[in-house]
């Protein structure tokens, strides 16, 4: 193996001349007698004398090697990068239906499309509704029996509707505790027949949120489901196991029906494994973004059944570190049920003649590294074996550089002083380039432009992106010009290689360390960037950059680059809608900026050596520098408008209208203050800029303000999403009075043994309520007869209970223990209980519907009618 060392790389000569190498260079005299330099170093505290020849051979053919072209240089890198983005959105093409519908005993998928224009033609499905628990739930039945008179008579076809009554405690959304009381799961068991012991489970949810049609999340899943439903029940071929098909009417409640489901179901004990269908945004190629916990034998099964994959372990690292504020039924069957599982329904047949679902357990042994390439085919194997590759490469790759680092100081005297002051300018651009395009993205959001590439993407690429590219050749540039001023190009070309080499060497020690299956990334960063210059390296000392040498680095740097791009585009498609709706606090253009510095990053790791080897990098400093200029005057004179209402590609402005009434009551029981408006959230950070334009009224006058004495300063928030939406906008308005008013009301007050006070209250209303806690200063909540019996605070210290219940239930009857450690006159805790009407007459009211009707076409206006009722102990 080639290792490209040098005996005499610390030698620099001048542009154009030649770096000879080993005992070859002093065995070949010069026709000029060699001159003496002293220059001080610039990271030294010395000067350094260097031989350098004034002229050198400059090559095979013995012509001197000028440099690269820059226009060269920046239309080959252009022209490569755009024809990998290419590849790539080829690559992540949808499926689409052609021809004729399939075969009887295959997947319909126009079936499907018919299953979903039915549950979608119900409207809005919120738990509780009767578009939810009889409209769907009937038409679920009715399909089901359909299927069941179809199927072959090897199966046997089970239906089972469930109503469960739970309560459970989460950390989604800073933590909180949810109840729930006879919600309905419509549960099929598909198996053969003479039965089976062990089962796999497939889960959707046909609820919505309110005012949705929830087509794509997740009726479309539904639809699937009973698609395969059909399918596997009138095939010939046997299943080893059994089915559960779960068609769940309570996830959008925080996945109050999984829970239902996995903890008291009768079927759940012979669940092995499940898939759980669930969505994201609109449209897309279906993606596995979690698996687990520790069962790689699932990941082989998508490997195995799969026919279009698109996997990725980075999408499941990146979901289950919390920073995507979402969640899915898979939380709860993985926390609650232990039951391994993914997001695929490709491999559900598979499962079911698998004989590992026997045992799965016994399968557990650490998680998987896997990923799809193009969507062509996954691959996979175990992480400890990840970790083997992993320092594998990291030893290589160590042999590599130490062979230039740790030569004789006569040697490489200058070697290891430049590699590693070559590092600190490397930092040093991308440090720089991180400030700029975040005062650039600071500065856009002071001036209120905020999202101005939510409906154009390319907006963000040609503002943060260039100006992220600019700053790292800039800095580069004057590190060529002032610093390495008398060093041959090769020579800073070999060393900007090296650097790049060592920082992503360095990513992949420090993320194989910490046990992340991601690591294969920087894994990949390293063998073929190090495998190409083992192969280029002769032809580059000997001829430079040239055409050839471009042509072969290209192609050596192909496999990273394509499939950074690939993975990069994948989680643009997935943040993007959520920066949407990321609430008022986080500004989405610094966190994209910031993605996209990061992204500039690693993809300019490789192509800093291009700075180094070009004759100049003027004309593409201008080039990218008037680009990011003219689009961010276009973005500050607000030419690129965030949203749009197109059926193809929306990208919707959400904001929910709540009118209310709020009742504030004192420690005697006496109202204090009752006021009744419209309570406006828009759930990004522009507010209601865009609004005001349209709707008048709703402006900065109207801002809500915080009820200090009461828990989430006393707003009747629908979930805790508090610390997300700070700002919020308050329209007065008459009174609400729907026809099924909340009752609530204090049942007993005891004081304990252990010298606390147990409270205990109940309540009934309609189907969505929201129940608040706030204990008083020498007061502690200690314990609750709801979750698990121990409280769990919200973001802000409150405590927040979510209830839901389906058509009919009992009043809901719960205490909360206090433990009083010092009494107070103005008690020992604030309770509230807000009332959501979100299906029915009752969600409606004359001016929330005219105050709706006013929003522009490209808004998502969610609007109900609510009360809050606020008490004190």
């Amino acid at each position: 193996m080639e290792w490209g060392s040098e005996s005499a790389a610390v030698r620099r000569y001048r542009v154009g001349g030649e770096r000879r190498v080993g005992s070859a260079a002093s065995a070949q005299p010069h026709s000029e007698a060699p001159t003496l330099e002293l220059r001080t170093d610039a990271c030294g505290d010395s000067a350094r004398t260097r031989k350098r020849s004034a002229a050198g051979s400059g090559g095979a053919g013995g012509a001197a090697w000028t440099g690269l072209s820059e226009a060269r240089a920046a239309l080959g890198l252009a022209l490569y990068l755009l024809a990998l983005r290419a590849l790539v959105q080829l690559s992540l093409q949808q499926l689409v239906l052609r021809g004729a519908a399939g075969h009887h005993r295959e997947f319909d998928a126009r079936q499907a499309r018919d299953y979903l224009e039915h549950i979608t033609s119900f409207g809005p499905r919120t738990t509780g509704s009767p578009e939810n628990e009889i409209l769907t739930v009937n038409y679920l039945l009715e399909q089901i029996k359909l299927i069941e008179v179809q199927s072959n008579s090897l199966h046997k076809i089970s239906v089972d509707v469930q109503r469960p009554t739970g309560s459970f405690s989460i950390d989604f959304l800073g933590g909180f505790t949810s109840y729930y009381d006879n919600i309905t799961n419509v549960v099929v068991k598909l198996e053969p027949r003479d039965g089976a012991q062990h089962a796999v489970l497939a889960n959707c949810h046909f609820d919505s949120v309110a005012n949705s049609p929830g087509a794509s999340d997740d009726a479309v899943s539904c639809s699937v489901m009973l698609e395969v439903l059909r399918v596997l029940s009138i095939s010939s071929e046997a299943l080893n196991h059994a089915v559960i098909f779960l068609f769940n009417g309570a996830e959008e409640n925080v996945l109050q029906a999984s829970h239902g489901f996995i903890t008291q179901h009768p079927w759940a004990n012979l669940i092995r494994a499940f898939i759980n269908l669930e969505a994201a945004g609109v449209g897309g190629k279906e993606l596995v973004f979690q698996t687990g916990p520790e069962n790689p034998w699932l990941v082989q099964a998508y490997v195995s059944a799969a026919k279009h994959p698109f996997a990725s372990v980075v999408a499941q690292e990146v979901f289950q570190s919390g920073v995507i504020p979402s969640d899915t039924d898979f939380r709860i069957y993985r926390d609650f049920g232990n039951i391994p599982g993914d997001n695929i329904l490709a491999v559900l047949k598979y499962l079911a003649t698998s004989d590992m679902l026997v045992s799965s357990s016994k399968y557990r042994h650490g998680n998987m590294v896997f990923f799809d390439v193009l969507g062509l085919f996954v691959i996979a194997y175990p992480s400890r074996v990840g970790c083997i590759i992993n320092y594998m490469v990291v030893v290589a790759a160590v042999l590599y550089l130490g062979k230039k680092l740790l030569q004789p100081k006569h040697k490489m005297a200058n070697y290891t002083k430049d590699f590693f002051c070559g590092f600190g300018i490397t930092l040093i651009s991308w440090f720089t380039s991180l400030v700029t395009v975040l005062i650039i993205a600071v500065f856009i959001s002071l001036i209120g432009q905020s999202l101005s590439w939510y409906n154009h993407f390319y907006v963000s690429i040609c503002l943060y992106g260039t100006a992220a590219v600019a700053k790292i050749i800039f800095i580069h540039t004057l590190a060529k010009r002032f610093y390495y001023v008398n060093a041959s190009d090769q020579y800073l070309g070999e060393l900007f290689f090296d650097i790049s080499l060592f920082v992503h060497c360095g990513s992949l020690i420090a993320l194989t360390y910490q046990g992340l299956c991601s690591a294969f990334v920087s894994a990949v960063w390293v063998v073929f960037p190090l495998l190409t210059k083992l192969c280029v390296y002769k032809y580059f000392k000997q001829h430079g950059a040239e055409g050839k040498f471009i042509a072969f680095y290209f192609l050596g740097m192909f496999i990273p680059y394509l499939y950074s791009l690939y993975l990069i585009w994948a989680v643009f498609e997935m943040f993007t809608p959520i920066l949407g709706r990321s609430g008022s606090e986080i500004p989405p253009d610094v966190v994209l900026a910031s993605i996209l510095a990061g992204c500039t990053m690693i993809l300019s790791s490789y192509f800093i050596n291009f700075i180094y080897l070009a004759k100049s990098t003027k004309k593409t400093m201008l080039t990218l520098t008037l680009v990011c200029a003219v689009t961010f005057l276009l973005v500050c004179s607000g030419t690129f408008f965030p949203y749009s209402s197109s059926p193809t590609s929306p990208k919707p402005k959400r904001v929910f209208l709540q009118h209310m009434t709020r009742t504030f009551h004192d420690l005697d029981g006496k109202v204090v203050k009752q006021d009744s408006g419209i309570w406006i959230n828009g759930f990004d950070y522009t507010g209601m800029s865009h609004i005001t334009p349209h709707i008048p009224e709703i402006n900065h006058t109207i801002r809500a303000h915080c009820e200090e004495n009461a828990p989430l300063c006393g707003f009747p928030w629908y979930l805790p999403v508090h610390f997300l939406n700070r700002k919020s906008w308050y329209l007065p308005a008459s009174e609400v009075s729907p026809r099924e008013t909340v009752h609530f009301r204090l049942v007993s007050k005891e004081q304990t043994p252990w010298d606390s006070v147990k409270l205990t209250f109940e309540a009934s209303g309609p189907s969505h309520m929201s129940f608040y806690v706030r204990t008083h200063k020498g007061s502690t909540l200690s314990q609750w007869s709801l979750g698990n019996g121990t409280p769990v605070p919200s973001k802000g210290g409150d405590y927040f209970v979510f209830y839901s219940h389906g058509l009919q239930a009992s009043a809901w009857q719960f205490w909360i223990e206090v433990q009083v450690l010092e009494e107070q006159p103005e008690g020992i805790v604030t309770v509230a209980i807000a009332a959501h009407y979100l299906s029915g007459e009752d969600k409606r009211s004359s001016q929330l519907d005219t105050l709706r009707d006013k929003f522009p076409d490209w808004t998502f206006p969610s609007g109900w009618v609510c009360t809050y009722n606020l008490y004190v102990f």
